[in-house]
């Protein structure tokens, strides 16, 4: 398999993507290292379990700091994205996975609302 173009192609749908689609892209994948840090923490693989909260806490971050200030919902983003950080660093502290159970029903939650306004905003 030609790897160089799989990359290339990954990079391209990245690029022709809305905005909409990445950020339920980013919302997937900090689902997904959520659920990868709950499976490595039970099976006591402690570096991917870290790598995975890293890879959480990195996301969290970029969603964050990529918050278009100039509208009053994003001061309320930008706290529940610190409340997302203080989990995540918990998570990583106590290595608890009683707090990754709380903390994915409500990055589900936030998920589902920005994939709702996204397909109202295409309509």
């Amino acid at each position: 398999m030609n790897l160089q173009g799989y990359q290339q192609y990954k990079e391209q749908s990245i690029y022709t993507m809305t905005q909409g689609e990445l950020l339920n892209l980013l919302y997937d994948e900090l689902m997904k290292r959520l659920l990868r840090a709950e499976i490595a923490l039970k099976d006591e693989n402690f570096e991917l379990f870290d790598a995975s909260v890293m890879r959480c806490r990195e996301i969290v971050q970029y969603l964050k700091d990529t918050l278009n200030r100039k509208y009053p919902i994003s001061a309320e983003l930008s706290r529940m994205y610190d409340f997302f950080l203080y989990e995540l660093s918990r998570i990583s502290a106590r290595r608890d996975e009683k707090v990754i159970i709380e903390l994915k029903p409500l990055v589900q939650d936030l998920r589902e609302a920005f994939k709702e306004a996204s397909k109202q905003v295409a309509n």
